[in-house]
């Protein structure tokens, strides 16, 4: 089907089964070669973005996963338009009856009431303040928030609550909400990281189709840093063979922006991101393919595995890749000034409200 569809802005334009549903869509390929035959515009076709209503009676979600930094997040959006190859949250979309591919990029939830939810949310006594991640699923600044400005609205709760939150976004658009940034990071309660895994606009734009450029990313980062809210930056993932020799290089860019940190995170392929992964590199990199695979291969283990779902190694991977990998970074991030712990946030200055109360007094 592939064959048939325009890809220029998406990750995949696979439509793997749903591991959950019986019954699955099979395209007949003599039949798509009938149509694109008969029709000269057939092949042109491009998948539109669908935007669907998600009616979600909550938004804060926890984990007690030991290797997650947070206990509690919140999503305003379930899919992702940035159309990452790579991006380990492509099965959550299976859940809601979707596939992992091309649907996880064209059929975004979108929980409109979602800034209301959150405010009910902490206004209960039953919210103990508690630092919030915002994005740990899906980007909350991927491109449709720039029309709904549902994650803005949620900011200004947070701000009026002063709850603490951190953000990871490979998207530009954060800086639109400096404001409520900067008024959260007086009170110790907001970090921003931004993703960050390419200098190489001509990758990135492969790599992550939808999302900011490089150069704009870094230029975020000045932004917020000389605004005062600490930002730093999500290597994330490292994909060795193909962005691992970036490393130092990502860290002096990112330092010489304003970053006060940094983290990184090997690449993971759960369930059928292996197969979307692997499809891109056949279209963008096939002659690295073997090479890419082999190495995140040996970090899973070895074998013919490419996941590891193994908490405390997950993220890092292990064997000899990995520990390259992990020298790498820690030598250049200490070269760089950006080997300090991450900055902590801050509940103390919490402050419930009523929901709809109006504020008479700072």
């Amino acid at each position: 089907m592939s064959h048939f569809i325009d890809d220029r802005g998406r990750g995949t334009v696979s439509n793997l089964p749903n591991r959950f549903e019986k019954l699955q869509v099979e395209i007949d390929d003599g039949a798509m070669e009938e149509l694109a035959a008969a029709d000269p515009e057939f092949e042109k076709a491009r998948p539109k973005t669908v935007y669907y209503r998600d009616d979600s009676q909550s938004l804060i979600t926890t984990n007690a996963s030991p290797d997650l930094g947070f206990e509690a997040s919140l999503n305003p959006y379930r899919g992702c338009e940035h159309g990452c190859a790579y991006c380990y949250a492509r099965p959550y979309h299976e859940y809601l009856g979707f596939n992992a591919g091309l649907d996880f990029e064209t059929k975004i939830m979108v929980k409109e009431h979602a800034a209301d939810l959150l405010e009910w949310e902490l206004a209960s006594s039953r919210w103990k303040p508690k630092h919030l991640a915002c994005s740990g699923v899906t980007d909350c600044y991927q491109p449709i928030e720039r029309k709904l400005e549902i994650t803005r609205a949620c900011l200004e709760v947070l701000a009026r609550f002063r709850n603490p939150v951190g953000i990871v976004t490979k998207n530009a658009l954060v800086t639109r909400d400096l404001d409520y940034l900067v008024e959260l990071a007086q009170f110790q309660a907001a970090t921003v990281a931004i993703s960050l895994t390419s200098l190489d606009a001509n990758l990135a734009g492969k790599l992550e189709p939808r999302a900011s450029r490089p150069e704009a990313r870094l230029q975020a980062i000045r932004e917020l840093s000389d605004a005062g809210v600490p930002v730093g930056i999500s290597l994330a993932p490292v994909i060795p063979g193909l962005n691992d020799h970036e490393i130092p290089a990502i860290l002096q860019a990112a330092a010489d922006h304003g970053a006060r940190f940094a983290s990184y995170t090997v690449l993971r392929l759960p369930y059928g991101v292996k197969e979307i992964f692997s499809g891109w590199l056949d279209r963008h990199f096939l002659q690295s393919r073997e090479k890419v695979l082999g190495r995140v291969r040996e970090m899973r283990g070895g074998g013919d595995r490419l996941n590891d779902s193994t908490f405390g190694t997950r993220f890092t991977g292990e064997g000899a890749v990995a520990e390259e990998i992990r020298t790498l970074f820690r030598v250049s991030a200490k070269r760089c000034g950006l080997d300090g712990d991450r900055v902590k946030l801050s509940t103390e200055h919490f402050q419930r409200h009523s929901p709809g109360q109006l504020e008479l007094f700072d």
